[in-house]
């Protein structure tokens, strides 16, 4: 079957992650980062370990590819979170430049990833334009939705748009709201998630009215992530496959939601790897390629 980059809803077909093993390393090592990094709590590494290999087991079930991000001293436990260092293209991957202080060599070391698997690299976000992966969602093969957000820049935006326009892809700024403020962690996808062509979890306090009334007029039907859910990362869910969803376990509404919208939900434990960080199944992967 023909794949592409350019979709958050095909099968995936290959694809990117890194282990707790490789990104806390040790409680060492957590203990020197996880407040400096804003997380909502220290970490278990040994209950991380055991969450991390169940969401492995899930993506393995599947059928993806799965490429393995090393152990790399440059960067941090926030690594672990590896879709926002890059986004991917059908003529490579681009390196992002992070909105963050502390996560500015994660780029770097997922090039030296992407070069040892043979998987070329487009080009680079280069200072001062940021960019984060978390910002950037695909609404079809030729149209990229780009969150203006504390972590992503109108310059990162711009140089994105130069890169991808060989590609025929039109990139569409949506611009977020302040929220809490430069030091949380606010992305597009946050309140966005693609499941299915035309289907999309959705947190609608905290997005423009402009895009979304533009995902209405797209044709999608928008499941909606009441407020309680929020915190709790319901809108962050990750299609495996068109209408197959795996989302963070402790979203009841969302979930009935998604199912009375015809959608195949499966839901890992992840109080350690995804809430405490504030990064969800999307975040813990960097597609590369999904089928069309």
């Amino acid at each position: 079957m023909d794949t592409t980059a350019h979709s958050e809803t095909g099968k995936i077909k290959s694809l990117f992650i890194k282990k707790v093993q490789q990104a806390f390393i040790s409680d060492a090592h957590i203990d020197q980062y996880w407040q400096q990094l804003n997380y909502l709590g220290k970490p278990d590494i040994s209950i991380a370990t055991d969450e991390y290999k169940n969401f492995e087991a899930i993506l393995q079930e599947y059928g993806a590819t799965i490429y393995y991000l090393p152990q790399d001293e440059i960067v941090n436990m926030d690594s672990i979170y590896c879709r926002d260092a890059a986004i991917a293209t059908d003529k490579g991957m681009i390196l992002c430049n992070m909105g963050k202080a502390a996560r500015i060599q994660e780029p770097l070391a997922e090039k030296k990833a992407f070069e040892a698997n043979g998987i070329p690299v487009l080009g680079s976000i280069t200072a001062p334009g940021t960019i984060e992966g978390g910002d950037v969602a695909w609404l079809d093969e030729h149209t990229l939705a780009v969150g203006h957000t504390y972590r992503t820049n109108e310059e990162g935006i711009r140089q994105l748009t130069a890169l991808l326009q060989p590609l025929d892809v039109q990139v569409i700024t949506v611009e977020l709201p302040h929220y809490k403020g430069p030091s949380d962690v606010f992305h597009l996808m946050s309140i966005l998630s693609p499941v299915d062509t035309n289907i999309a979890v959705v947190y609608s306090p905290l997005m423009p009215i402009t895009f979304r009334n533009l995902l209405l007029q797209r044709g999608y039907q928008l499941v909606e992530v009441p407020e309680e859910e929020f915190e709790s990362m319901g809108c962050n869910v990750l299609a495996l496959a068109p209408g197959v969803c795996l989302m963070v376990d402790g979203n009841p509404k969302t979930k009935t939601a998604l199912e009375a919208a015809g959608c195949k939900v499966i839901v890992y434990k992840g109080e350690e790897i995804s809430v405490k960080g504030g990064g969800g199944p999307t975040c813990l992967t960097r597609p590369v390629s999904r089928c069309r």
